[in-house]
């Protein structure tokens, strides 16, 4: 068995981008199996468990992730994880990987692959909503398929922002207000917020959001005008009426799950799309396993690896 301690380096963001687009592909032509996240409350925030099999790449496995909000006073990361691969045939155990840096690439690898789907431009300005790890990590894929003319970014921590904006000056990238940022043409948000933070009024038609920071019960970053006014994509739908971005509105009946318009799987797969150049598209982002496995297979094909012994039955 073999252990992988910062699989991430071995990512290459183009073939990571690839390999989540043909999970999703999978997803939409029924090819995977994958039961929704399970979620365990801790004190200072929760784990989830995110089992999954996809045929394709002929493996299985599962991902244990948590999410503590509060973790940055601590100088730890808000997201750790870890996942484990397995053989099908068997079930044997074949790798360990440190899944914290993966799940920030996949992240915005899910986002490229929603971005190139679903937006009616392929190039224009980006708005970030949140300057954290997932912003950069989906600044970098989204630069992969989208033309970025500039970025506006916002962030709750102006440090943060500048930071962010710091470190990609390669792009014409500069911070600005929430509002200002919103009415960009292409919008990732990124923040663990629990009310609204983008208003119905800031956003113009045509604008594609890509909404990433709901992913628990009670998490929301959309007004939920705009999400009766959109055309909302998610990832997978009972995940997204648990904990999605329209989670909330769905609890309290501003929303109705058959409002969904459908998953990216189905929209790869042409059984689902914008219905005009001029709508307002969502993609409600919860985070799924299959786009794990895809990144774990990925990061298997080149990383450095540490080998583990493996116990055989008569050694027990």
């Amino acid at each position: 068995m073999r252990y992988y301690p910062a699989p991430e380096s071995a990512i290459d963001m183009p073939d990571l981008i690839e390999a989540v687009r043909m999970a999703f592909l999978d997803q939409g032509n029924g090819r995977c199996e994958m039961p929704p996240k399970s979620y365990v409350t801790l004190p200072g925030g929760d784990f989830r468990t995110m089992p999954s099999y996809l045929p394709s790449l002929k493996t299985a496995g599962v991902k244990v992730v948590n999410v503590h909000p509060g973790n940055r006073s601590q100088g730890l990361p808000t997201v750790m994880g870890l996942t484990i691969l397995l053989d099908p045939p068997t079930g044997k155990p074949v790798a360990v990987l440190n899944a914290t840096g993966l799940t920030d690439l996949r992240t915005g690898a899910v986002a490229a692959v929603a971005t190139h789907a679903l937006a009616p431009v392929k190039k224009g300005t980006l708005g970030l909503i949140g300057a954290g790890r997932q912003a950069r990590s989906g600044l970098l894929a989204i630069g992969e398929i989208f033309g970025i003319e500039s970025v506006n970014v916002w962030s709750r921590s102006q440090k943060s922002a500048e930071r962010l904006a710091a470190e990609f000056s390669s792009f014409d990238i500069r911070v600005t207000s929430i509002k200002q940022a919103a009415g960009s043409d292409l919008l990732l948000t990124t923040t663990p917020s629990t009310s609204p933070v983008i208003m119905n009024d800031w956003i113009s038609d045509g604008t594609h959001i890509n909404a990433i920071g709901a992913d628990a019960p009670g998490k929301q970053e959309l007004d939920p005008i705009l999400l009766r006014r959109a055309e909302i994509f998610v990832d997978d739908r009972e995940q997204a009426v648990h904990s999605g971005e329209v989670n909330v509105s769905i609890r309290d009946g501003l929303l109705l799950p058959d409002s969904i318009a459908g998953t990216l799987g189905e929209v790869l797969t042409g059984r689902a799309g914008r219905s005009s150049r001029e709508a307002i598209t969502i993609f409600d982002s919860t985070g799924i396993a299959i786009t794990d496995l895809a990144a774990a297979s990925e990061a298997m094909k080149h990383g450095e690896y540490i080998e583990l012994p493996f116990l055989t039955e008569c050694e027990h």
